[in-house]
């Protein structure tokens, strides 16, 4: 009779084929296509609960999940996604167009048109988000008391390794795109499209946050190209076009008797445009326990730029709840590295800072900047620190 043996590396060989493809099969991605579940793409028909469905289950998936979104226009109202999910790898993928409801009271009352909440893991890729806030704008501008404050376009909240590559953002009612208590954002090859007199319409806006990176974004808008608020700690921007705008803004800072600083801050290879501010650091006439420090602005750009380089720290809208105060924000080893260009008013480098907490360790290596084909004229008040290499204007430091 013949030996039926089984060799025991053959057993073990099968048994590792098959677990191996047991795993594989048990992580296969999945995919939600928006039209299956009823979005229909003429941009009129309510698509916001076909959305929602792919967000449910998306995030109740086990295995990675993808939601997609074809070619069209999408009619989506105010949406929440919520998490935690199932998995940490839900992709959105736009190939269409996300449009906001043309009346801007729908939304205008709202904080967000398109909110994700304790996600972790979400990368939202390509397509344009449409948020149709012209009319709104038209309302604040003829002074209405009625104007809503409108809603920001897309925010994440409480959310950790988020990705956003390839959007458009597109005439946001208030902000375009807003990171808030996050941790490991990354956002690349973004563009924010808005005429430069919307207003409080900041491109991308970050606050108490770590860990994000922003890279190869085109920025063009009625507020500040990039804000960066309280509690805001390890950011790097880079290659970044913005104009027209008000700059990239550290702050305002200091609004609140106690506030987190913003601390570890580069901001490099940037051109500005016809941007209103360049490189600026702002806070509150008043009382506060904030801080900045740790800031590097580096090859930096300036193109007819009002106000190159500056630090405000007089900042009081409407001369309300700050005149004769001072403010209690401490600005300090703040680095201007490799800044040319020219400015569209004489004083290119103005650094105003607290008279009770001067600035301390600013240091301006390399900065040629000129008005009129002449070197522009500075201004220091309450600020100490370091000049080296070719500094144009000189005499502030």
């Amino acid at each position: 009779m013949a030996n039926h043996r089984i060799s025991c590396p053959l057993v073990l060989a099968l048994l590792l084929v098959f677990f191996y493809s047991s795993v594989v099969l048990s992580a296969a991605p999945v995919t939600y296509n928006v039209v299956s579940l009823g979005a229909k793409p003429d941009g009129k028909t309510d698509s916001t609960k076909a959305f929602v469905t792919a967000w449910t289950r998306a995030c109740a998936s086990a295995n990675p999940a993808t939601i997609y979104v074809p070619v069209g226009r999408f009619y989506l109202r105010g949406v929440i996604f919520n998490g935690p999910c199932r998995n940490n790898a839900v992709r959105v993928r736009i190939d269409g167009t996300l449009v906001a409801p043309s009346d801007y009271r729908v939304l205008g009352n709202g904080a967000n048109w398109i909110l994700f909440k304790h996600v972790n893991g979400v990368t939202v890729s390509g397509g344009t988000l449409d948020a149709k806030g012209t009319s709104l704008w038209a309302c604040k501008s003829s002074g209405k008391s009625t104007c809503p404050s409108g809603a920001t376009t897309l925010q994440f909240s409480n959310s950790n390794n988020i990705v956003v590559s390839g959007l458009t953002s597109l005439n946001s009612q208030m902000f375009h795109i807003a990171v808030n208590g996050c941790q490991n954002v990354k956002m690349q090859a973004v563009k924010v499209i808005a005429s430069g007199d919307s207003p409080n319409t900041d491109g991308i806006h970050v606050q108490s946050s770590s860990g994000v990176t922003i890279l190869n974004t085109k920025i063009g808008t009625g507020d500040d190209c990039i804000s960066i608020g309280p509690g805001t700690t390890n950011l790097w921007i880079e290659n970044v076009a913005c104009g027209p705008g008000h700059g990239i803004s550290i702050g305002s800072l200091g609004k609140d008797l106690k506030e987190d600083g913003v601390q570890n801050v580069t901001v490099k290879t940037v051109t500005f445009t016809g941007t209103q501010n360049g490189a600026r650091i702002k806070s509150w006439g008043r009382p506060s326990n904030g801080f900045a420090r740790n800031i590097l602005f580096q090859h930096i750009v300036m193109v007819n730029v009002q106000n190159p380089v500056l630090i405000d720290q007089n900042y009081c809208p409407d001369n309300k709840d700050c005149p004769g105060q001072v403010s209690g924000v401490k600005i300090s080893d703040v680095t201007y590295q490799d800044i040319h260009g020219t400015s569209a008013t004489e004083v290119a480098v103005k650094l105003d800072c607290s008279s009770k907490n001067p600035c301390s360790r600013i240091r301006l290596e390399n900065v040629k900047l000129t008005y009129k084909n002449q070197v522009a004229e500075a201004s220091c008040v309450h600020a100490a620190g370091t000049s080296s290499g070719l500094v144009q204007p000189s005499g502030c430091l």
